[in-house]
């Protein structure tokens, strides 16, 4: 009886690590996809609102969930306070310390941002511009990890079962 409960819980360990290793892999693509809709909801505001960047981040933040409302809520404000840093500098510090918690990469972080370093451009058309080159680009690395994620997360859950079944098999 407590052979077969060990083995049980052995079996159902191995199997949550691969569930567990499935779930982080699509943490990846979950925040991509979160980011890929900030920048989409940032360019409707530039393109029909005809506003701002900082003023466009006040206005989305109520159509995003935490932690993203309050950054841009920050954003927004500081940029409202005039305290003579760029809006790019602001919008770089405070995504920074929301964008390390995500389970991204660098060049996740770069396509997502890379907007910034222009943002002072006069021209809305420009802007708009940059912010639909970062969309495309987030775009084809979610599609591109749609594609690995699927066999790699299959492969996770079933290494997991079978590697409970391997430890069952060589410690009974």
């Amino acid at each position: 009886m407590v052979k077969v409960l060990g083995c049980c819980m052995i079996f159902s360990g191995c199997l949550g690590m691969g569930m567990w290793y499935r779930n982080q892999m699509n943490g990846r693509l979950r925040a991509l996809r979160s980011l890929r809709n900030i920048l989409e909801l940032l360019a409707g505001e530039v393109r029909y609102g005809r506003d701002t960047l900082p003023e466009c981040c006040g206005h989305i933040a109520r159509y995003l969930s935490p932690p993203y409302d309050g950054a841009f809520r920050k954003i927004g404000g500081r940029m409202e306070e005039n305290t003579g840093f760029s809006f790019g500098e602001i919008f770089r510090e405070e995504m920074d310390s929301i964008l390390k918690e995500l389970p991204l990469k660098g060049v996740d972080r770069e396509c997502f941002l890379d907007f910034t370093r222009q943002a002072g451009f006069a021209d809305s058309q420009m802007q708009l511009r940059m912010i639909e080159q970062g969309v495309e680009r987030l775009g084809a690395i979610e599609c591109r990890l749609e594609k690995e994620n699927g066999e790699k997360a299959r492969m996770a859950v079933g290494l997991g079962a079978m590697g409970g079944l391997m430890l069952i098999l060589i410690l009974c």
